[in-house]
This record gives structure tokens, sequence and C-alpha cells, in this order.
């Protein structure tokens, strides 16, 4: 009777082993159809409240100059990440973006390396050439859909953070 727990234990630990591999496979990083990874960005306003979008990390200089332009739509709980801005994974400083080539409005939310909103260009005007500034060095920028931060109260002081 032992030998026969002992086995079904053992058993147990290599069905628990298995499931653990498994659960390994299926926490693999998803890949947007851009080739950006996609990572969960949570913003949490000043009343506690946490808003979490689906954002494409563009994590090089390629496509952070590419970013969000020819896209013919972004859903409302979507957006890119700029991280690390710079790119080159220097320190923070100032930085402006523009629309040149986006057809959507959007949210830029410069981001602080302590992870809270520094500005939020709001509503930033599609096929603009005008530059969206964030006053002051970032460690990180967050766009999402225009209109969105307003929306979900979403404001500087705000806390960002993703893994």
């Amino acid at each position: 009777m032992t030998s026969l727990r002992f086995s079904g234990l053992a058993a147990v630990a290599l069905l628990a082993a298995i499931g653990g591999c498994k659960g390994e496979t299926a926490a693999k990083e998803t890949v947007s159809e851009h080739g950006m990874t996609i990572k969960p960005v949570t913003i949490t306003t000043a009343d506690g409240k946490a808003h979490i979008f689906k954002s494409e990390v563009a994590a090089n200089e390629a496509q952070q100059q590419q970013g969000l332009m020819y896209r013919a739509r972004l859903a409302p709980d979507a957006g890119m990440l700029f991280a690390p801005y710079p790119p080159d994974g220097g320190p923070p400083k100032a930085a402006s973006f523009w629309m040149e080539n986006t057809p959507n409005a959007l949210d830029i939310l410069f981001i602080r390396a302590d992870g809270t909103i520094a500005t939020i260009g709001e509503n930033a005007v599609p096929f603009s050439q005008a530059k969206v500034e964030s006053g002051e060095p970032i460690a990180a920028v967050l766009e999402i859909a225009g209109g969105r931060a307003g929306e979900l109260g979403i404001a500087a002081g705000d806390k960002v953070t993703w893994k």
C-alpha cells in the first residue's frame, strides 16, 4: 500500500510539473501583427481607479519613428508605449511628437522616470505636423485614442505602470 500511495503522490507531482510547463508556454509574450510586443499598461488615477490599456511596445528607434502612423483604427482599450524613451536607453529627455501620417486623434501621455504623467497632449490633430511637447524630461510615452484621457479622468500626476 505504501508504494502505491507513493506512486500516486509521484504521479500527482509529475502532473503538476507538466501543468507548470504548460503554464510557462502560455506565458509567452504576445506579439502584434506589426511585430511589437503587447503589454498591459495600467494608469491609476488620483481617485484610485485603474485603467488598463493593451499596448504595443515601441522599444527601438525604428518602431518609435513609425509609431501609430497609417493605422486605420485604435481600439478604446489599446495604446502604444514608447519605452524606453529615448530608445537608446539614455537618460530621460524632453520629447516632441507629431501626427504626420496618423489618421486618428490621439492623447499623448508623457511619463516621467518615476512613472507619473508629466503632461498630456489631448486630442492631437490627425495628420498635423504641429509638435506636441512634453515640457520636461520624460522616460516613456503612451499614446491612446484621442479623448480617452478626458473620458476616464486621467490627468497629470496619475501613475503609469507596466512590466
